[in-house]
């Protein structure tokens, strides 16, 4: 009945404020942005550490608080910072996101999949179809995909063709949102029913994209496909994956908070036997990382030296007294008080990971080594103890 894991569940208190500001250089995001988050967050009470990096379009603030911090105090009050800084920071920026980092929630098998198929094939498919049915196993908490390219549609804009039509790309972007959008068209009462109305105004395929009127010239529409090129490409890719050099695509499953990472990876391994039987063809999965397998390694390990030492102990115990009644007292003792301790770290809650392994460990080989027996005092004096 007891988990296994690697380390036990600490909740420490670190938390994290991450800013988007689309198109800005990192000494723009560290002056209008870091700093004035700083310094706002700097006013709370129980800081340990305050950490923060500048990078383009990004600014990210780790706030990391004493151990004796609450993390859900914690998070509320650099919340509460932030709010107060928001009519500082530029118009323009994204809202803040704060949220606890939760060192818990590790990755804890990494599943490659592969295909004699495009990326965007692969990616499509691991993101629709494999990425929810994971996502759905006992204690999976999250699957990111990394090395995959999304489909995209691309517009690649001709500035000698925009300059002669005089218009520029903020004109692009307001046709495309203005002519490809769904927009809601309240209710129509009919007697006893009712009937809820929309406005389908989505471009549905991709020669639709050239038809978006920019603007009109004399009563002649210009269109998109006349200042630009339409593609039905990929997205950029901002991660690369490749196992034995060649490139593919990951799905990195990552636990929930607080689980067991042995039983969430057992999971996922049943489910991945159940997807393999409903694969396309051309399609593999490949179980490139494994997180349990350490991890039962190292509480094999460790039981082992438990099993050794407890053996070592009764021998030593044996040869130093030289009393077979001692010797399976000892050899008893050692099996009775690991079971009971077992007991109370099943009531309490804990796992067996390897510091709670070490800790049983070193108590049998500290609390079953032999002592020295002394002989009680006689009362005589300490030249007559030397002769004797």
């Amino acid at each position: 009945r007891l988990g296994v894991d690697r380390f036990p569940n600490i909740d420490i208190p670190t938390i994290s404020v991450t800013t988007r500001l689309p198109g800005a250089a990192p000494e723009q995001i560290e002056t209008e942005i870091t700093d004035k988050i700083e310094e706002s967050v700097n006013t709370i009470s129980g800081i340990d550490t305050l950490t923060s990096t500048s990078s383009e379009s990004i600014s990210q603030v780790v706030v990391s608080f004493k151990l004796e911090k609450n993390a859900d105090i914690a998070a509320q009050e650099v919340r509460d910072r932030v709010n107060r800084v928001m009519p500082q920071l530029p118009r323009t920026v994204l809202q803040p996101t704060v949220e606890k980092l939760d060192f818990q929630a590790s990755p804890v098998i990494t599943v490659a999949v592969t295909a004699d198929k495009p990326v965007r094939d692969i990616t499509e498919f691991a993101d629709r179809v494999l990425r929810r049915r994971l996502e759905s196993s006992d204690g999976v908490g999250q699957v990111v995909v990394i090395g995959g390219r999304k489909r995209q549609v691309n517009l690649w804009l001709d500035p000698t063709l925009l300059r002669a039509q005089k218009l520029s790309v903020n004109d692009v972007a307001r046709a495309l949102q203005s002519q490809n959008a769904d927009v809601p068209g309240g209710r129509l009462d009919q007697g006893s029913q009712s009937v809820t109305l929309r406005t389908r105004g989505r471009i549905e395929t991709i020669a639709g994209f050239g038809d978006v009127v920019l603007r009109e010239v004399n009563g002649h529409p210009v269109r998109l496909r006349d200042v630009a090129r339409v593609e039905d490409g990929m997205a950029e890719p901002r991660t690369q994956a490749s196992v034995n050099g060649e490139a593919t695509v990951l799905l990195q499953i990552r636990k929930q908070s607080g689980t067991n990472t042995v039983e969430v990876a057992n999971n996922v391994k049943q489910r991945l036997a159940e997807l393999a039987t409903i694969l396309p063809p051309g399609y593999q999965l490949r179980i490139v990382r494994d997180e349990a397998q350490f991890i039962e390694a190292s509480i094999a390990s460790v039981q082992e030296h438990l099993i050794v030492g407890s053996i070592l102990a009764a021998i030593v115990v044996f040869v130093f007294l030289g009393n077979i009644r001692s010797t399976m007292i000892a050899a008893i003792a050692i099996p009775t008080s690991i079971v009971a301790t077992f007991a109370l770290i099943w009531y309490m809650g804990f796992t067996l990971n390897m510091l709670t392994m070490l800790a049983l460990t070193t108590w049998c080989s500290a609390r079953c080594t032999p002592r020295p027996r002394r002989r009680p005092s006689t009362g005589s004096s300490t030249c007559s103890r030397r002769r004797k």
